[in-house]
């Protein structure tokens, strides 16, 4: 179950979410989610899924994401790939 703030954030951001049928905030993955903010999203849309989820978790997910096998890893630019890696583990939310 979602919580309202990340539906509210969702529905807000829903430009970014325009090939999901709506109502957005129960389609979108967690995965789905943190990679659309991190690649499209704008800082401020960053800091408010930060916000909204918290830096651990996002940093979670985005680790779950991309330690995975190479076939399997996301689909992150690779500058935002290499940014997200090196601030998250500079902060200690690498695992």
């Amino acid at each position: 179950m979602r919580s309202p703030e990340v539906k509210k954030f969702i529905e807000e951001r829903g430009y970014l979410f325009w090939y999901t049928p709506a109502p957005k905030g129960e389609k979108v993955t967690d995965e789905l989610l943190v990679e659309t903010i991190l690649n499209y999203g704008s800082m401020d849309d960053i800091r408010g899924l930060f916000s909204v989820m918290g830096e651990k978790k996002v940093a979670e997910i985005f680790f779950e994401v991309t330690n995975r096998s190479e076939r399997c890893r996301g689909n992150y630019h690779e500058v935002v790939l290499n940014y997200f890696t090196l601030l998250f583990h500079r902060y200690g939310y690498a695992s």
